[in-house]
């Protein structure tokens, strides 16, 4: 296995991913080419990919506000599980977001989803009660979850 920062070049293999990856929340604009292609270009060095035979099992999309990094998108193939790629994306990002002066990071995870939870949980991120997580769309978004 091998990790590797994320380029657009891997955006049809990642969308792919996505796509057959339980639990996760899409939408056609954020998360079309051009929407992947502007958060890469704004986050060049806290993105990667998990390679195995030339094929992408794992990915992790991370950023920053210069303040707060955010974690989404984490994925790894149901086939390649248990096998430390979600571990090893994760400790990837972290470094990337360490070396750029990042002290916090947060992720949405939606209740639901019992085996990311589970995850987060383990590798240490605690679920905050105290508060309420927002959201308003400034466009229209065409919602896709992953649920099966």
């Amino acid at each position: 296995m091998k990790i590797r920062l994320m380029t657009i070049d891997d955006y049809e293999s990642l969308y792919e991913l996505w796509l057959r990856t339980p639990g996760l929340g899409l939408n056609t604009t954020d998360d079309s080419k051009e929407g992947i292609a502007k958060y890469l270009k704004r986050n060049p060095t806290t993105s990667f990919v998990a390679e195995y035979d030339g094929n992408i099992v794992g990915a992790i999309l991370t950023g920053h506000d210069g303040r707060r990094g955010m974690i989404s998108h984490t994925v790894v193939d149901v086939n390649y599980r248990r096998k430390g790629i979600a571990k090893a994306l994760v400790d990837s990002a972290m470094n990337a977001l360490k070396e750029e002066g990042i002290t916090k990071v947060f992720l949405v995870a939606f209740k639901r989803n019992e085996v990311a939870n589970q995850f987060w949980e383990a590798y240490g991120f605690t679920t905050r009660e105290d508060l309420n997580y927002r959201n308003k769309c400034i466009v229209e978004l065409e919602r896709i979850d992953t649920y099966c």
